[in-house]
């Protein structure tokens, strides 16, 4: 479990070095006294474990810059290591424009996983437009704290290795252009040769499957097999999809490969802990395959990241807990 008493933390991703678990979270300070301030003032707090239980924390490791694309917060995002250092794509909103609507992909670089250093002071990759809702062809609010009002998503990059050594691959939470509200989450799709340069192609998924986001995206083998684990709020979600979701955050689909393309209507819910959101599915240093997402206690306010919950894929391919 990771709790801070002066933090709130939320979404978070994590990498193996080798000897430890790298944790990377969202973050930001209680004593700003309303939790959906928090959007507006998220930076990245780092913290190591060997067992993804006991957790070392080491602070702030990534936050705004002083001016550009994402000079005002920094959201969920995930890292690699490319062969030669590593690298973080991360989502980042800026103090211009829409404010939290403009959502766009940022990477920076590191050889110690705690100091990054930008790559640039432009996005890694921008919306398309002939795919991808945008706030141009989709114009959303202005101001006010709804952030499931966005007509424009464009965040939590998934960065992947190709599976046959082709270059680089990003998944990102996105809207497609056509489709009706709360109906329109797809996964869209970015190649790169050498993570600088970044085509956006057409998305791994249809919309019409009763989802207005897929949060926190995983595209992973457990026990062997490929398995696609995102996360979305029963707000963003059809009556229709609601209603199977029984409260439900967590999601997941049996996957042909890490690339999809994914059939989002075989959607189930992760039902043995409702209350987990943007739950990263982890390998352990033992070998074992574990799930933990953020937390709310109603009681104090507090957001916390919880203890991991051991999981496995059943026999049709979906994320169930593990007997072990």
């Amino acid at each position: 479990m990771l709790r801070l008493e002066d933090r709130w933390i939320w979404d978070a991703w994590t990498v193996d070095d080798g000897e430890r678990t790298h944790l990377f979270y969202l973050q930001a300070p209680r004593s700003l006294g309303d939790a959906g301030l928090r959007h507006v003032n998220a930076t990245i707090g780092h913290a190591v474990s060997t067992d993804c239980v006991d957790w070392e924390v080491l602070g702030d490791t990534f936050g705004p810059a002083d001016r550009g694309f994402d000079d005002l917060a920094i959201w969920t995002g995930s890292t690699i290591h490319d062969g030669t250092r590593w690298r973080m794509f991360y989502t980042a909103i800026s103090s211009a424009g829409h404010h939290i609507y403009d959502q766009r992909i940022g990477s920076a670089v590191s050889d110690d996983l705690h100091h990054w250093t930008r790559v640039s002071d432009q996005p890694a990759l921008r919306v398309d437009p002939r795919h991808y809702k945008t706030l141009a062809s989709h114009p959303g609010p202005t101001e006010g704290p709804d952030l499931e009002g966005s007509s424009e998503t464009w965040r939590d990059p998934l960065v992947l290795r190709d599976p046959d050594g082709d270059g680089w691959h990003l998944l990102v939470t996105a809207r497609a252009r056509d489709a009706a509200k709360n109906d329109d989450g797809v996964i869209a799709h970015a190649w790169s040769r050498d993570l600088e340069e970044w085509e956006v192609r057409e998305p791994l998924c249809a919309p019409g499957a009763g989802f207005g986001q897929l949060e926190v995206l995983r595209s992973l083998e457990i026990d062997g097999r490929p398995v696609l684990v995102f996360t979305c709020h029963p707000d963003e979600m059809t009556p229709e999809r609601r209603a199977m979701a029984g409260g439900c955050c967590t999601w997941s689909v049996p996957s042909p490969g890490l690339l999809g393309p994914w059939d989002l209507t075989r959607a189930r819910p992760f039902t043995a802990d409702p209350t987990l959101f943007a739950a990263p599915v982890v390998r352990r240093r033992d070998g074992s395959t574990v799930v933990f997402g953020f937390h709310h206690d109603g009681a104090d306010g507090s957001l916390w990241i919880g203890d991991p919950v051991p999981v496995t894929l059943d026999a049709d391919g979906y994320l169930v807990p593990s007997a072990c």
